[in-house]
């Protein structure tokens, strides 16, 4: 579904111009007040979205906030965790060794491959949410694997942002036969592409990882295609080429 959430950038290349387009042909409207006007109908989606969100999900694993600190039915109370955060660098794993078969040694690779047939949602029901202090909230902020996934974010979502918000201008630039329209048309297919792409992407990455057992072959592969990524973009920004099929 989060390629489906991206496709956004896409959709409304699709959609802005065309309700940009009725207003000024159906409505009669001049073009300096139809893009005004054409705001309404992402102000009364993003409404409806947010109404939607506030009514039907919950706050918490636990369901309203206000029972946050209550446990779940069901849920046993002695699993519950304590305010205390930390880093990914300072986690312990405790073993409980009297479990151990000794007859058969277990293989243990990276720790995303362990389970014990409990889910993180299971866990999740029978947490106490616990608001963390100050101090517990800066380290995690400044840790390096908080550092290292803003920075994953940075350069592949940001990059998408940066990417979907000038590309219509780009299209109409290079190519001015095309219009307004026809120019947003053109820039929708790089939103859309998120919605095959991005779950292409974690396939792969969860086909890698069951063959190698490895999460740094996930690793490196995500790096790959940053690099790629990258080096595209950089390709297309000094050769500006001028056929719309580049």
């Amino acid at each position: 579904t989060a390629g489906l959430g991206n496709s956004g950038g896409g959709i409304t290349y699709y959609v802005m111009p065309a309700v940009f387009d009725s207003l000024v042909h159906s409505s009669g409207l001049s073009a300096d007040k139809a893009w005004r006007v054409a705001y309404i109908v992402p102000f009364i989606i993003i409404v409806v979205v947010a109404l939607g969100m506030l009514l039907t999900c919950d706050d918490t694993p636990n369901g309203k906030w206000s029972d946050r600190a209550m446990p779940m039915a069901g849920g046993s109370s002695d699993s519950s965790i304590r305010g205390e955060i930390d880093t990914p660098s300072s986690v312990s794993i405790a073993k409980d060794i009297n479990n151990i078969n000794e007859k058969r040694p277990q293989v243990v690779s990276d720790v995303e491959s362990q389970s014990d047939g409990t889910t993180y949602l299971d866990i999740a029901k029978s947490e106490f949410v616990v608001a963390p202090t100050t101090k517990e909230i800066i380290r995690v902020v400044i840790s390096p694997q908080t550092f290292t996934l803003f920075t994953v974010y940075a350069c592949s979502f940001g990059t998408e942002l940066a990417v979907n918000s000038i590309l219509g201008s780009y299209y109409e630039k290079n190519f001015p036969h095309l219009g307004q329209t026809e120019a947003g048309e053109w820039a929708a297919m790089f939103g859309l592409l998120n919605v095959l792409f991005r779950p292409l992407g974690g396939i792969v990455s969860d086909l890698i990882f069951k063959r190698t057992q490895s999460v740094w072959a996930k690793k490196i592969w995500l790096i790959f295609l940053g690099v790629a990524a990258g080096a595209h973009l950089i390709a297309i920004g000094v050769s500006n080429p001028k056929t719309e099929a580049t």
